[in-house]
């Protein structure tokens, strides 16, 4: 009989210190961490936190627990896989934060005897039959039969019946023509470093595809412990995709999430369970010194109805039901593309559709990011835009091939002399940042090499376990801190050891005093050499920002590649052109509010843009008496008011990074400058930001109707004041065209990614 699986008691001291020791890796592993929306998570009640897409294994929930503790002040208990559990130091922290184990059949998955075949594919493709199969003896009803991997993906189907050693019958038939293909004799197998090998071979002499199988697990433990968190008011994260991944789109939902709402409800109907759709939007989620901006949707919750059908026998239809409605809410917070392509042809549109070069805040990437690849999705076979993504793929391929970077193309309209001075004080600068960097780099280069080679062989090994992954560059990020956090102390250790017995030989050659006790020295080893470590980490990753910027400087001396980075730069600006034009054509198709609230303005046709205007505290929000803070309001690049409504809105609220309360705050440590000691725009009274008015209320609404009829009036207006504009611009445009006044170019800017 199973044992009840009960929760590990979470101690909030014990969570927090194991929080705060994580956190300071946080902040040397990754550059910038934005949270957007957090405002939208409630202070109280039972809440289940989805997180989505899951990219980054272990890192993900940490990241989770510091930016929901900050910005909510709740602690979650993870679901956490079983087999993550065994691990001495990863099962250790997570029994200590209170997660809950959960077992995954494709954990356990092992080889199968024999080779498995469809015998009558067309008229049933549930059957299958073995050739020196023991069915009886290796599977189990309820488990798994899991094909060989194509292409990063292995798919897998329930075992419904076993009919002997040699025929077993699936519960639904597999989706994918690749997997019928296998069944049948068109055999397709990853090989070697994920390589696709096909060979066709004849329907007669087809002996079968070898095959793994997976047990049934019992989730009911798991769900008990789960409603016992939520019963008590408390949190429970989740990654409804079932393990890390590095695909660019969203794997399928496990009907997890939606059993463990539907559940409890189902218990108890007034307990008030949410769910709250997190999105995790990485920057080279891998990479060391990389971004992420954590995104909070509106809470879900859970219809009556659903779960009056969930109590009346109909759970898998209310499952499925709640399920997309899970997957609607994590797609709003989240980028997904259908392949890694796509993906850099919208990041490639998104730079050409800031032709100004601005840099934009990072959670103003990601939502301009996510629109484009809507648009892209409901457009992509117009011909404007099928033609276009040519183009664009032949700008980043002329890119890649000089070696620069989209917002390096700008350097070509330096002067020689300009180019010249730049990199002589660029190269004496980089000089200077060296010297400083050199001893911390020295110091920590054995944690670096290690931390280096360790996660490349944990990637190839998840990459061979795993039956999603494409490179396994999930699990990468992962290991590069937990191979720090081992072999830091250890290095520190020694070092500060060889100086005590250096002092205490010889006083360090003299050069120290003898009154100075040995245990002095002990303190300031142990201060010394991470402070060492910290700085050429902050120093050199200015450095490599220099360096990053000598190539397109060096082109611009020599005659051939300057005349190619010159044509570069007149074709990026044909190609910013026709990408606003097209953008500004289909926009006002998907979203109503295009013109009257745009991320970017359009400087063909708007002007410059203007500098964006932020609250002066992302921590000022107002309480409502339901506990949530009510929606900041801020001024629009126009000078308009925006009341900002769960991201619904272009002029959504863009905070800085809400979770710098660690060393990025302090100005010599900062990533990026401080802001404005005081705003530009208000929230309450007086004028705001260049509108000039008072904010006051505009209407009283009492109704549907009424609300409908000030929505009409204010599109409306907003439609009248874009043709006044617009006009208004056409005019300057054609002053400009017989001699008049010029507009001042916009400034330079470096892109943001």
């Amino acid at each position: 009989m199973a044992r009840k699986k009960e929760l590990v008691p979470m101690v909030n001291w014990v969570y927090d210190l194991i929080l705060w020791v994580m956190s300071v890796l946080i902040d040397l592993f990754f550059r910038e961490i934005h949270p957007r929306g957090s405002w939208k998570v409630p202070r109280r009640g039972p809440i289940i936190f989805v997180a989505a897409p899951h990219a980054n294994q272990f890192v993900d929930p940490l990241i989770l627990m510091r930016v929901i503790k900050m910005e909510a002040g709740r602690r979650i208990a993870w679901l956490i896989a079983e087999k993550s559990m065994r691990r001495k130091f990863i099962g250790g922290l997570a029994r200590a934060a209170g997660a809950v184990p959960v077992g995954r059949a494709l954990d356990s998955t092992k080889p199968g005897t024999g080779k498995i075949y469809l015998a009558d594919a067309k008229n049933d493709a549930t059957l299958v039959r073995g050739d020196g199969t023991m069915f009886e003896k290796e599977c189990q009803i309820g488990g798994l039969l899991v094909l060989p991997s194509v292409n990063g993906t292995a798919a897998n189907s329930e075992i419904l019946e076993i009919h002997g050693n040699e025929e077993i019958k699936l519960k639904k038939e597999f989706k994918s023509s690749t997997a019928i293909e296998q069944l049948i004799g068109k055999t397709k197998v990853d090989g070697g470093e994920n390589k696709v090998e096909t060979s066709d071979v004849e329907k007669q002499n087809f002996q079968g595809t070898s095959y793994k199988t997976a047990p049934k697990v019992d989730q009911s433990l798991v769900y008990d412990a789960v409603f016992e968190r939520l019963q008590s008011g408390g949190c429970v994260g989740i990654f409804p995709e079932g393990g890390s991944h590095d695909r660019t789109e969203l794997l399928p939902l496990k009907a997890g999430v939606a059993i463990m709402a539907l559940g409890s409800l189902a218990a108890n109907p007034d307990s008030g369970v949410k769910i709250v759709p997190c999105g995790m939007n990485y920057f080279h989620a891998h990479k060391f010194r990389s971004r992420a901006v954590v995104e909070f949707g509106p809470p879900v919750d859970v219809p009556t109805e659903l779960v009056e059908l969930y109590k009346s026998g109909e759970r898998r239809e209310a499952t499925r039901q709640l399920l997309e409605i899970v997957y609607q809410a994590l797609v709003a917070v989240t980028v997904t593309s259908p392949d890694y392509d796509t993906l850099m042809l919208i990041q490639a549109a998104r730079r050409l559709y800031n032709p100004t070069s601005k840099k934009l805040p990072l959670p103003m990437i990601v939502e301009l990011n996510r629109r484009l690849v809507k648009g892209y999705t409901q457009h992509k076979h117009d011909p404007r835009i099928v033609n276009l993504k040519k183009s664009v793929n032949e700008y980043n391929k002329q890119l890649w091939l000089l070696g620069v970077r989209d917002h390096q193309v700008e350097y070509a309209k330096f002067s020689i002399p300009k180019v010249v001075f730049t990199l002589i004080y660029r190269l004496g600068k980089l000089g200077v940042l060296t010297i400083g960097t050199l001893p911390g780099l020295v110091l920590f280069a054995p944690v670096f090499l290690s931390s280096k080679i360790i996660s490349i062989k944990k990637s190839r090994e998840a990459l061979a376990a795993s039956t999603v992954k494409l490179q396994g560059r999930d699990v990468m990020a992962t290991w590069k801190l937990l191979v720090a956090l081992a072999f830091a102390p250890i290095l520190y250790a020694t070092y500060t050891i060889l100086l005590i017995y250096w002092t205490h030989r010889n006083r360090v050659q003299g050069y120290m005093p003898e009154w100075v006790p040995l245990w002095t020295v002990v303190v300031f080893g142990i201060f010394f050499f991470p402070s060492i470590t910290f700085a050429a980490l902050r120093i050199g990753e200015i450095g490599m920002d220099i360096v990053k910027s000598l190539r397109p400087l060096v082109l611009s001396l020599y005659p051939t590649s300057a005349n190619t980075l010159q044509k570069l730069r007149e074709k990026r600006a044909t190609l910013s052109h026709e990408v606003t034009e097209v953008i500004n054509t289909l926009g006002p198709e998907m979203f109503p509010d295009f013109d009257s609230a745009r991320i970017i303005a359009d400087p063909f046709r708007d002007g410059a843009l203007q500098e964006p205007r932020s609250p002066k505290s992302p921590h000022t929000h107002s309480r409502s008496s339901s506990g949530f803070p009510t929606p900041p309001i801020r001024s629009s690049a126009n000078g308009d008011l925006a009341i900002v409504e769960g991201g619904s809105s272009t002029q959504s609220y863009l905070p800085r990074n809400e979770s710098f309360h660690d060393l990025g705050n302090i100005g010599l440590f900062a990533s990026r400058p401080p802001s404005r000691s005081r705003s530009r725009s208000s929230s309450s009274g007086g004028k705001a930001g260049s509108a000039g008015f008072s904010v006051k209320g505009f209407s009283t609404i009492s109704s549907k109707e009424s609300l409908d009829e000030v929505s009409k009036k204010i599109r409306g207006a907003m439609r009248e004041r874009g043709k006044q504009r617009r006009r208004k611009s056409e005019d300057d445009f054609a002053n400009s065209e017989t001699g008049s006044t010029t507009p001042d170019s916009a400034p330079e800017g470096r892109k943001g990614i």
